[in-house]
């Protein structure tokens, strides 16, 4: 067996930690911190139909370097998860991929709300992790902006005790702004403004008030969907929601050196809302953080602004990112679990998982895009130096060194 002497927990003490494999040997542990096995509530791995951007091969390796061993995949691929045969039928490519590669991570999926589909959530309730609901544009074919079909969505998941997560921003403000600015990568975040996401805010607070639905706010990016989130909770309504790591540590200064690496929707904001977020957290108003991992590939992310499409890979420095503002005493280790593991086992409904990551907590590297595992192989944080990573991950009491992990190279060259 292998034995990690004198880890340190999040509560301040030491512990031995014991892996039963076939190697045995003692390792000091002394620079090590151990936390749960992560969960990333939010990512888009791209399978089926765009796996030229990512596939679970490479997903699976970016996620466990990022700490995380369960992750919630999003609906919008191609063809949409929107239905109980293509439900299934992602599950086993998914699974098929996780074989391949030799890593047991854990998942859970998403269901898109589709309006021609609505008579499929009653085959799928106990076998999704939430329906997921787009009110504004993004990747793929799921938008649903009219409120005779939002009612719908809100009620049935009522009836099935499913939750709801909402992409909210109002599409037809965005539809009304697009013409009032020029082509750049900037206007992005004016078309898309603040109001745009507080008005869906507002209005999907309204169905989750008139329904009683479990609603969870997903990528919150400004200050006025704090307020309408915080007067929500003040009512008792069950109304939870989740930032950004890009919503947290980027802002609109980005689109200068990023360009069409910077756009993704809601989109980034003013550096104000990054303080407003963060005071978030503190108050208790956002409960976690999803890194809405999106690649696209470097060649679609340089088209110009109108074709660029939206979307930027995250899972892999969430957690260094989050570590760093421990260090810079922003944020403190209870503040990350709550936010990557223990209010999201609660809001999802979930088990807590055995698994174990092992983070060298003094350890600093900078972002790299050559050393990424994503298939994509960029990073919006490439050239920042951040302290904290993690260096073990025991997923079913297997123990996985990640720096010995296989480099992404080994998946991209096959076809997928």
């Amino acid at each position: 067996m292998t034995i990690f002497k004198n880890v340190s927990l999040p509560s301040g003490k030491t512990q031995d930690i014991i892996v039963y494999d076939q190697n045995p040997h003692e390792i000091d542990g002394s620079h090590l911190l151990a936390l749960p096995g992560l969960i990333d509530p939010h990512v888009h791995f791209r399978t089926p139909g765009h796996e030229y951007k990512e596939n679970w091969e490479t997903a699976a390796l970016a996620s466990l370097c990022g700490g995380f061993t369960t992750v919630f995949d999003m609906p919008n691929t191609h063809p949409s998860t929107i239905t109980a045969q293509r439900l299934e039928e992602k599950k086993r490519l998914i699974d098929a991929k996780l074989q391949s590669c030799g890593i047991p991570l854990k998942y859970h999926l998403y269901f898109g709300a589709h309006k021609e589909h609505f008579d499929e959530l009653a085959k799928v309730k106990d076998k999704i992790v939430a329906l997921k609901i787009y009110m504004g544009s993004s990747t793929g074919d799921l938008l649903m902006d009219d409120e005779s079909s939002l009612h719908a969505a809100f009620a049935l998941a009522k009836a099935h005790d499913l939750l709801v997560c909402v992409h909210a921003e109002n599409e037809d403000m965005i539809a009304s702004r697009v013409h009032l600015y020029p082509a750049h990568y900037a206007s992005h975040s004016l078309i898309r403004s603040p109001q745009v996401a507080a008005s869906a805010v507002q209005l999907a607070i309204s169905l989750c008030k008139l329904y009683t639905t479990r609603l969870h706010i997903l990528h919150v990016s400004t200050k006025e969907e704090i307020t309408l989130i915080r007067q929500a909770k003040e009512e008792g309504l069950p109304v939870t929601c989740e930032t950004t790591p890009h919503h947290l540590f980027l802002h609109t200064q980005a689109y200068l050196s990023l360009q069409g690496k910077a756009l993704v929707n809601p989109p980034l904001r003013e550096s104000h809302h990054n303080q407003a977020l963060l005071q978030a957290i503190h108050e208790g108003i956002i409960d976690t953080i999803g890194s809405d991992h999106a690649p696209h590939t470097l060649e679609e992310k340089n088209r110009p602004y109108g074709l660029a499409p939206s979307g930027m890979p995250g899972v892999e420095t969430t957690l260094p990112l989050l570590l760093q503002a421990y260090h810079n005493k922003k944020l403190s280790l209870s503040q990350i679990l709550n936010l990557t593991y223990h209010n999201i086992c609660k809001i999802y409904r979930i088990p807590p998982n055995d698994d174990r990551i092992l983070v060298a907590i003094n350890k600093e590297k900078t972002v790299n895009d050559s050393d990424l595992k994503t298939r994509c192989g960029w990073s919006p944080f490439a050239g920042m130096t951040l302290k904290g990573w993690p260096l073990y991950a025991i997923l079913d009491g297997n123990l996985h060194h990640l720096e010995h992990l296989p480099t992404r190279s080994l998946w991209t060259c096959k076809k997928s």
